[in-house]
């Protein structure tokens, strides 16, 4: 239980409040630390231990990293076509379906103001 006279209370979470010389200072992560997410050394053999498993399934794949950005870029201009496309399709269903809905519009608007004079 924490009293009021225990020193770590209202201390952020991580740090101990204890200034012990034994036990030295609460370190302060560095810059660098913090923008890797751990000490470099850690976050390199993450890495390579990914870079050797993504390798090894792109490879039982038959893929290379030059195949799979041609594949990224082939399949993005297909769906910018294909969208394209989609607008070019919607364009003329507009203009299809305003070809029979305006005039029977005007000729139901031009009856209502017949019968309301």
């Amino acid at each position: 239980m924490i009293g009021d006279h225990d020193t770590r209370r209202g201390l952020p979470p991580g740090q101990s409040g204890y200034a012990d010389p034994r036990y030295g200072a609460p370190r302060q992560r560095s810059g660098l630390n913090r923008f890797l997410g751990g000490s470099p050394a850690a976050v390199a053999v993450k890495l390579l231990f990914l870079s050797v498993l993504v390798g090894a399934v792109m490879a039982m794949l038959g893929l290379t990293p030059g195949l799979l950005f041609w594949q990224i870029y082939d399949l993005s201009r297909h769906l910018i076509d294909l969208g394209f496309e989609t607008f070019h399709d919607f364009g003329r269903w507009i203009l299809a379906g305003a070809a029979v809905v305006v005039p029977i519009w005007f000729i139901a608007r031009l009856l209502t103001v017949s019968r309301d004079r």
